[in-house]
């Protein structure tokens, strides 16, 4: 079984540096896409965190049809072609079909599989041909315990870097919950857990044609699940989350980016100093 993953030169587990990855819900213009990478790599190197850009070029599940999706496959798999190369960094976006994944895999180091396709087999087959990372969220209607078949697809189809990613289940309508001791569970099962910061504090449909959330408690969240010995946070964040494509109701404000992260480095280097320091 998995006990660490290797994301291009990256590698995630409890003994490596904690992995962050955040950018905008999808891929804004190319102003707002650099202001988020070059800060998020200055942070990463200035406490010590490794760092990949993420960013969606479809959002196929928006709750309107009238919502942003994003600029789609060939322009967003430009852009991401773009940022990566312009700032040397590795580079993440989310596959809705299994079509979808010959044309992506070239241009990322991590394929994401949304959570409400986690139990998609053709599509986790497709991921694992690839022989890209590739990171699953667990399903909000799923018990930790459910993602072991999600975690034997892809081995089976050949999957060699696998995450998991908690992002919260559904606690009754338009609300999410963490439970830690699933988090616990879910940590068992072999591959590194990241945990979606940012999603976790999503209110689904609580808009009514949209999703809204309590990005107030991402800081509690990413506290506790950083104390709680994930070796990877998954965070969205934007400039001015009021204007954001997507998710502006939950993304994280840049400039809160360095309070936060310095507070998880901090819990991390108490509970594993040479671990989190990268020594």
């Amino acid at each position: 079984m998995y006990e660490n993953c290797s994301i291009g030169p990256i590698q995630v587990g409890t003994e490596h540096p904690l992995l962050v990855m955040a950018g905008p819900c999808v891929l804004e213009s190319s102003k707002i896409n650099d202001s988020i990478a070059l800060t998020m790599k200055a942070l990463s190197h200035e406490l010590g965190f490794n760092y990949i850009f993420k960013a969606s070029f479809d959002k196929a599940n928006r709750s309107s049809i009238h919502s942003d999706r994003g600029p789609g496959l060939e322009a967003g798999l430009a852009e991401l072609t773009r940022i990566g190369g312009d700032f040397d960094l590795g580079v993440m976006t989310d596959v809705h079909e299994p079509d979808q994944v010959p044309h992506v895999a070239p241009v990322v180091d991590l394929l994401q599989i949304p959570a409400f396709l986690c139990r998609q087999t053709d599509l986790l087959m497709a991921c694992a041909a690839s022989g890209k990372a590739v990171n699953v969220k667990k399903g909000q209607f799923m018990a930790p315990a459910e993602m072991t078949n999600v975690v034997n697809k892809l081995q089976e189809g050949g999957c060699q870097n696998l995450m998991l990613t908690e992002r919260g289940t559904f606690f009754g309508y338009h609300r999410l919950v963490n439970d830690f001791i699933g988090l616990g569970d879910l940590m068992t099962l072999g591959p590194p857990v990241c945990f979606d910061v940012t999603h976790s504090t999503q209110l689904p449909g609580g808009g009514h044609d949209h999703s809204t959330g309590r990005p107030d408690r991402a800081r509690l969240l990413a506290r506790a699940a950083t104390a709680a010995g994930v070796p990877a946070l998954f965070i969205e964040t934007h400039p001015d989350p009021s204007t954001a494509r997507s998710d502006g109701s939950t993304v994280q404000p840049l400039t809160a980016m360095k309070e936060l992260l310095e507070e998880v480095i901090s819990i991390r280097n108490a509970l594993a100093p040479a671990h989190a320091k990268g020594t």
